[in-house]
């Protein structure tokens, strides 16, 4: 089931702590307000969170203040962060109370996940692993997804608020098996673009205009919500952030090293890796990583231009 943000949907009572409140937690946090959810906040810097209690969240100073919630969210940059907000000075772990259970969003290493998780542990509380697909537009639209794992009683406890901040979630399974799901989802957004990129440089030597192109591809069996929501930005070479080169080569080096652990041949995902890595030694590492397009089309005598045409992206 699928909660509507306002509807006051959200079958849970719990109280909720959220710890991060970037574009993507900020995004995702007040989906859960407006779902009616009661959500406290805390972002380390302060300003961050604040224009969420318009949206009726109240907002404190530490990562401790939440120890009293009932679930405790976090969306934060990585494993430091996350051990730090939950296991450093003034982190969660350090607060009056102890959470019924931890919520963890971010994007982060199995290993890193696991020390948190273990470290909650000792302390009694259970810890869900659940990172999403998506970015804070994605997040707006309701279109965002996530998948989880850790314990089926926790995952049970915390599927109504998950369901609310998304579209869906996915279980599959215990410990941290949904970080796998991630870096596999994510290689899988490297290899599509830089095929995306690829035929799209193809069809415009050939005479076709990319908007042409990625409409048909978009209106057929092979379209997807991912190379919709892309169009306007390889249309009109529109390289504002969502996900950075070097966000994505760190995915695809954990995704390969995954497969040199267990004996997987991923040839496909390694020439992916190898185009991002001539995209960042160009330069470009604070754009967005569909920038890739034009290293495509320099590499292949093509001077791209924006076409400057209106395109839907599908997040309606």
């Amino acid at each position: 089931m699928t909660n509507e943000p306002g509807s006051g949907g959200i079958s849970g009572n719990h109280t909720i702590g959220w710890i991060g409140t970037g574009r993507m937690g900020f995004a995702m946090a007040r989906r859960l307000l407006q779902a009616d959810a009661d959500v406290t906040v805390y972002n380390r810097t302060r300003a961050k969170a604040e224009p969420l209690a318009a949206d009726g969240a109240s907002v404190v100073d530490s990562p401790s203040d939440l120890a009293g919630r009932d679930i405790v969210f976090t969306m934060v940059s990585g494993p430091a962060d996350l051990k730090h907000v939950i296991c450093g000075e003034n982190g969660l772990l350090s607060g009056d109370g102890l959470p019924q259970l931890v919520v963890d969003c971010s994007s982060v290493s199995e290993e890193g996940s696991k020390e948190v998780r273990d470290a909650l542990a000792e302390r009694g509380c259970e810890m869900l692993s659940a990172p999403v697909s998506g970015n804070a537009k994605v997040v707006a639209a309701g279109r965002l997804t996530l998948v989880a794992s850790g314990p089926a009683s926790s995952f049970e406890v915390a599927e109504p608020y998950l369901n609310a901040i998304g579209e869906g979630v996915t279980y599959v399974g215990e410990g941290e098996l949904a970080r796998m799901v991630k870096i596999c989802h994510n290689v899988l957004l490297g290899v599509v673009t830089q095929s995306l990129s690829e035929i799209a440089v193809l069809a415009e030597k050939g005479g076709v205009p990319r908007h042409a192109l990625l409409e048909f591809i978009n209106n057929s069996v092979m379209g997807s919500t991912f190379t919709r929501y892309k169009t306007p930005a390889m249309v009109n070479l529109d390289w504002t952030p969502t996900f950075t080169p070097l966000l994505l080569r760190k995915d695809m080096d954990l995704g390969l090293a995954a497969a040199e652990r267990l004996g997987v041949a991923m040839s496909v995902a390694q020439a992916t890796r190898d185009m991002v890595q001539e995209a960042i030694d160009a330069g470009h590492t604070d754009c967005d990583f569909g920038i890739v397009l034009e290293e495509k089309a320099k590499a292949s005598g093509l001077d791209i231009q924006s076409e400057n045409v209106e395109v839907d992206d599908g997040l309606h």
